[in-house]
């Protein structure tokens, strides 16, 4: 991670700057405190959103079929499935409308607009 001087303050990382004539100059920073940043900026933001849909998606599909596959991913309004099978695969798209439908309803914050399941 890399950051200026001017965000070196109250933030960690290596800060990396053009000391004149092509020169760089590092700046170490705390393992700690970049790890504590990198958790509280993106990681848990994420897994609040994946927590929420999770519970919803546990509540739609049926306990066989839930056994059968996993949300890999959310991003860019679209929900990445794996699934072990592709006769469960199968199912699971003759019901995917239904579910985008539910998961919308349940869980608007985010903006799903695709389902896209995988063999995986």
């Amino acid at each position: 991670m890399f950051m200026d001087e001017t965000e070196m303050s109250g933030k960690s990382g290596l800060s990396c700057r053009d000391g004149g004539a092509g020169a760089r100059r590092f700046q170490a920073a705390r393992l700690g405190d970049s790890v504590r940043r990198l958790m509280a900026e993106r990681i848990l933001p994420r897994q609040g959103r994946f927590e929420s849909i999770c519970e919803v998606w546990s509540v739609l599909l049926p306990a066989e079929l839930c056994r059968h596959c996993r949300l890999v991913d959310i991003s860019g309004g679209q929900l990445k499935v794996a699934v072990d099978s592709p006769s469960y695969m199968h199912e699971l798209r003759l019901c995917g409308p239904q579910l985008l439908a539910e998961l919308q309803e349940s869980c608007p914050g985010l903006r799903l607009q695709k389902i896209k399941f995988t063999i995986g």
